[in-house]
């Protein structure tokens, strides 16, 4: 077992939150909720501004809105999210090839398999060193935990939050175990805690007291043995650089069932076409189409046809996928619709002209691979909460809502001082969708010149 605290994990504060706030000066020290805004939507980052009054991810946006309702509320925009996390994983893998992502703005690294670090002191220099290059670099703050396995690098990273840095000693590691509760340990999710409170079980420290044969007892062979070893501060996974494919899926949720057939049909095929974008992106193929189906009363189906070899063509997919909703009763209303692929290869069996009716589809297809709510359309005039925006006359600003006919518009960047807010007609010619910002301002040489955080602009509180 490695002994030096030498797992790094990195969780970047609040992130989608916190970049709309440096992107947005007006909204720097507010309560910001950033998730889907219609009757469904849910929460997906909350600023701890806005956590204070109890909000946190995955919860009902309507439930957000009665907790905060004075919060700024944003429609995600994850393009913009991807290419900060892509700076923040090129850090990541300068200091070692053992990176493993787990989300946008989570990761663990090796540092030993880098030659970054060897022990705590080490360790502790590349660790601050990350976090200052990341605020150079994005302008945004992570949290980093450094231990000897990665689960006790995730608590400490928790432990960190927000903005800093903790290492686990070498030697502390069951003394910091032992009174928090279960649910810390990976693995350990809501059924399974409540088992082990039912059982008297509310710690890590009496998860190990109660002995390994009774928790096999409790929760099975492989799960018993697991958590009674990770109680003992022992997790000998490995940070694995790459993790295998095993699908391809994309879905909405819609915020009013659809009753219409023909429009189920539609949308199951612009969802086809998505999943196809996405697996041509990732270089891959597969043999499995899968059709998800949540009905009006919640319930869920799924159906799947396998065919003859992998394809990345959409007319098959879109075919299977077709054949598939024919066998689902759709009556009373669908409020989900999924496709997705599976049993995938890094390669496409051509000869399956046998199962689609049409050749094989080439060229770029009709949409653009975003969620629905992340595509400002010019021609119909749509102005998501949060999204960037141009005008001819006042420059840069984004959408604080719009409705009625109406679009109001805060004209500020990441580099300015809070903007002033105007109002316009939503097909007002002079106002047209724009790319987001960049939160660092760079030198004619690359170099990062100054973040948002030292612009110049106060806080507005």
């Amino acid at each position: 077992m490695r002994t030096a605290p030498t797992i790094l994990h990195l969780d970047m504060d609040a992130f989608f939150a916190s970049a709309e706030q440096a992107s947005k000066p007006s909204l720097r020290g507010k309560a910001v909720v950033v998730g889907g805004l219609g009757p469904r939507g849910v929460v997906a980052t909350a600023s701890y501004e806005a956590r204070v009054f109890g909000v946190h991810s995955a919860m009902p946006m309507a439930q957000a809105r009665r907790l905060a309702p004075n919060a700024a509320y944003l429609v995600p925009r994850f393009a913009f999210y991807r290419s900060i996390s892509e700076q923040v994983m090129g850090l990541l893998r300068s200091l070692s090839p053992l990176v493993e992502p787990l989300s946008l703005d989570e990761a663990f690294v090796d540092l030993e398999a880098g030659g970054a670090a060897r022990d705590a002191d080490s360790a502790r220099v590349v660790g601050a060193r990350l976090r200052a290059d990341i605020l150079a670099v994005t302008g945004l703050t992570g949290s980093v935990g450094l231990a000897a396995s990665k689960m006790l690098a995730k608590i400490a990273s928790e432990q960190a939050k927000p903005d800093g840095l903790v290492l686990i000693e070498p030697g502390t590691e069951r003394a910091l175990l032992e009174p928090m509760p279960v649910r810390t340990l990976p693995g350990v999710g809501p059924a399974t805690g409540d088992h082990l409170r039912r059982a008297g079980i509310h710690t890590v420290g009496e998860l190990a007291e109660a002995g390994e044969d009774e928790l096999v007892r409790l929760l099975g062979k492989a799960h018993g043995h697991a958590l009674y070893a990770m109680a003992l501060a022992h997790d000998e996974r490995p940070v694995v650089a790459e993790r295998e494919t095993k699908s391809v899926s994309v879905e909405d949720t819609y915020d009013v069932d659809i009753h219409d057939r023909l429009r189920v049909g539609l949308e199951v095929q612009r969802l086809a076409d998505r999943c196809v974008r996405r697996l041509r992106a990732s270089a891959l193929s597969g043999r499995t189409i899968v059709l998800k189906v949540r009905r009006y009363d919640f319930s869920t189906l799924t159906r799947s046809e396998t065919l003859r070899g992998p394809t990345d063509d959409p007319a098959v997919v879109r075919e299977a996928a077709a054949r598939l909703l024919d066998s689902v009763d759709t009556t009373g209303g669908v409020r989900l619709l999924g496709v997705g692929v599976t049993g995938l290869a890094d390669y496409t069996q051509e000869d399956l002209f046998a199962q689609a009716a049409g050749t094989r589809a080439e060229g770029p297809l009709e949409e653009p691979d975003e969620p629905a709510e992340e595509r400002p359309a010019p021609a119909e005039r749509h102005w998501p909460s949060g999204h960037d925006v141009r005008h001819a006359e006042y420059g840069h600003g984004w959408v604080q809502g719009s409705g009625l006919g109406r679009v109001t518009v805060r004209f500020e960047t990441p580099l300015s001082g809070p903007g002033r807010v105007r109002t316009f007609r939503v097909d007002d010619p002079d106002l047209e969708p724009a790319d987001p910002l960049p939160l660092v301002r760079r030198r004619p040489d690359g170099a990062e010149e100054e973040t948002c955080a030292a612009s110049g602009a106060e806080p507005v509180l």
